[in-house]
């Protein structure tokens, strides 16, 4: 067993439905709770840590690319890292910051899950692993499991980016596109007949997937308190089945756990209108919704179900549920990309929220996230643009212009 194994402080899984019902932490319970959830609503679980034995100068150590940085606070990484993490909190010119995790190694925040998830297959001795993702789960997934030496199954949409197709298969994934009623049920034989661990969610209801993998989000929190020094006032996050949302508030909710901030920050969803199942869930009051999903190229987000770590989220932080059109997500993409950050239209709905619901908060600085690189768009790379007659008045008008 390695060191970043036996550094884990992890004790036990517990349903967020009812923290008193636990659960031993071998193996992951990929499908939700078995005590507490229904028919209607498989609850997920969350991970309990000894927090009494956490070294106390763990917040004082230099900051540095790799979760194992933060392997106390971590269930067990029995995989190897890819230098995940450490992302740049770049302020803006109003003093709003984004916490840029296109930075990642494959330019998403996904990374932060998979490296967890991946090394819980890894530690339980599955055979390989399988995910459903529309594009930058599934590379995560492909990049860790390549790293793990283990195969990875990927089932992913034929509506998807042109590049995810290679991206994925460029770590050696293979690449199943199938109708999309047929993805859960294949999951599930992948699993129960050849062994593979799923890193996303089996069931057909509210839960999001694997108990482990969210956890890795917290490390946002961990770095952000880092850069500025404390919590800030807000954090608006993308969200779509609410485990960033989930893992950020976790970890703010740690550090004021551990002693280390007074204050958590309001921690708030950011949803297409055209989906918006959070937000349906919190103003029925129940815990999970499924909507329908409009039209809107926010693929990474548009999601018809929400999950019940979002509620949670947003219940114990006093977070509010907010949806952005379209429109506004363009406008908050275009806003990065002025300042040098290209996002995919998804990973701006947390900017777009702030501009569109937010404002200067009394107390403290507001951390906006943003999740993925404008590669992972569609549209990235379709448009061709015809070359220019290289006369130097007419470049120097268009230069004139710009």
């Amino acid at each position: 067993m390695n060191h970043s194994m036996t550094s884990s402080l992890a004790t036990v899984q517990r349903s967020l439905a009812d923290p008193d019902v636990r659960h031993p932490l071998w193996p992951p319970l990929t499908t939700g709770c078995p005590v507490t959830s229904t028919d209607e609503v498989a609850y997920p679980l969350d991970i309990d840590y000894d927090y009494d034995r956490v070294p106390a100068d763990l917040f004082a150590r230099p900051a540095a690319h790799g979760l194992e940085r933060w392997a106390p606070l971590l269930p067990p990484l029995a995989a190897p890292g890819l230098g995940e993490g450490n992302t740049p909190l770049v302020a803006l010119a109003d003093g709003v910051y984004v916490k840029d995790e296109s930075r990642n190694p494959t330019w998403s925040h996904k990374d932060r899950l998979n490296r967890v998830a991946v090394s819980a297959a890894k530690a339980s001795g599955a055979r390989g692993v399988v995910v459903s993702s529309s594009g930058n789960h599934g590379a995560a997934a492909a990049a860790y499991a390549a790293r793990a030496g283990l195969p990875c199954a990927v089932f992913t949409s034929p509506f998807a980016p042109p590049a995810v197709a290679s991206h994925l298969r460029a770590y050696g994934a293979t690449v199943l596109t199938v109708p999309l009623d047929s993805v859960r049920p294949l999951m599930r034989r992948i699993v129960d007949e050849l062994g593979f661990q799923t890193v996303s969610s089996l069931t057909d209801t509210a839960h999001t997937g694997h108990p482990f993998g969210p956890e890795g989000y917290k490390t946002i929190a961990y770095e952000i308190f880092l850069d500025l020094g404390r919590a800030p006032a807000a954090v608006y996050l993308p969200t779509g089945y609410g485990e960033l949302l989930f893992g950020v508030a976790k970890g703010f909710r740690e550090l004021a756990r551990l002693g280390l901030t007074d204050t958590v920050p309001r921690v708030h969803s950011c949803e297409p209108t055209a989906a918006g199942a959070l937000a349906e869930a919190v103003r029925t009051g129940r815990p999970a919704a499924r909507v329908e999903v409009g039209p809107t190229a926010a693929y990474a987000i548009d999601c018809e179900i929400s999950g019940y770590r979002g509620v949670v989220a947003l219940r114990d932080t006093g977070g509010r549920a907010l949806k952005v059109t379209d429109q506004q997500m363009n406008a908050a993409q275009a806003e990065l990309a002025s300042q040098g950050l290209w996002q995919e239209l998804s990973a701006t709905a947390g900017l777009a929220g702030f501009r569109a619901h937010g404002g200067r908060e009394p107390d403290g600085p507001v951390v906006c996230v943003a999740t993925s690189s404008g590669y992972k768009d569609v549209a990235t790379a379709t448009a061709t643009y015809a070359p220019m007659d290289p006369d130097w008045p007419a470049i120097k008008a268009r230069l004139a212009r710009a």
